[in-house]
Order: structure tokens, then C-alpha cells, then sequence
């Protein structure tokens, strides 16, 4: 089912409802929606809550660069939104999403590809990508 985006009163008071951490921000989890592979943690703000919320196309908070990461405008490894959950303290957002490509910028489909294993760390899966063909340099 396509996401229906909603509307501006709608979003602010759900907005106003999120419990965001001392910093402003809330852990979001994308989940690929058809799969259930969850695919990649990262944060976002109320600006980009809202943004991904009235879009459809999914917009974190980097912490590194202290501005909107809209995902896959470098990369094109876009997250079209298909539904929003939060948890029941409101302080996690879950986004059933539509993963193009691969969603972490080792050029992994998850970034959960190191398995804490008995031996160690193993990483389970290989990069479908090369980094520097998604972002001209090395991740």
C-alpha cells in the first residue's frame, strides 16, 4: 500500500508527542518492509521526522555533519517510506521502508553484517557495491 502522507496539524502534534533524547534526536531503525531485514540505525531530528513524514522519502539527522542526511542524495540509495512506528515510550521510531540498493555506506544491503561470534567478530555478508562507486571515495 503507498504511504499517504499527513497533513501539516497532523504531523506537528504527533511530532509534539515524540520523546526525543537530551540532544534533540530519536533513534530510528529502517526495516526493509516487505523482508523484515532491518537494514540500517541512525537518528533523526524533529525537522527530519516531519520532513520524511510529509515526503515519503526517508531524511536522518547526521550527527557528524550537524545537518539533514537526506538518504541516497549522494549515493542514490534512496528509502521510500511505507509506514512510521514508534515504540511504546515514543523514544524509538521503526520505518517500514523501500530500500533501492544498498543501505549502508560499506555498500552492504544492512549494516549489520558483524555477527559477535564465539570466534569473534565475523563479518557475514560482502559488499554488493564499492564504496567509492556510491560516493566517489572510500567509506
Amino acid at each position: 500500500m503507498p504511504y499517504t502522507p499527513p497533513d501539516q496539524a497532523v504531523r506537528a502534534a504527533m511530532i509534539d508527542r515524540v520523546k526525543f533524547n537530551e540532544d534533540g534526536l530519536i533513534a530510528a531503525i529502517a526495516q526493509q518492509h516487505d523482508s523484515g531485514e532491518v537494514l540500517m540505525l541512525a537518528w533523526m531530528n524533529a525537522e527530519a521526522l516531519d520532513e520524511t513524514l510529509r515526503t515519503g522519502r526517508v531524511c536522518y539527522y547526521s550527527r557528524s555533519r550537524r545537518d539533514l542526511w537526506r538518504k541516497g542524495e549522494t549515493s542514490g540509495q534512496v528509502q521510500t517510506l511505507l509506514d512510521a512506528r514508534l515504540d511504546c515510550d515514543r523514544d524509538a521510531v521503526l520505518l517500514l521502508v523501500d530500500q533501492k540498493g544498498v543501505a549502508c555506506h560499506t555498500g552492504r544491503r544492512s549494516c549489520f553484517y558483524n555477527a559477535l561470534r564465539p570466534e569473534g567478530i565475523v563479518e557475514i555478508t560482502q559488499p554488493e557495491i564499492a564504496a567509492e562507486a556510491l560516493y566517489g571515495k572510500k567509506a
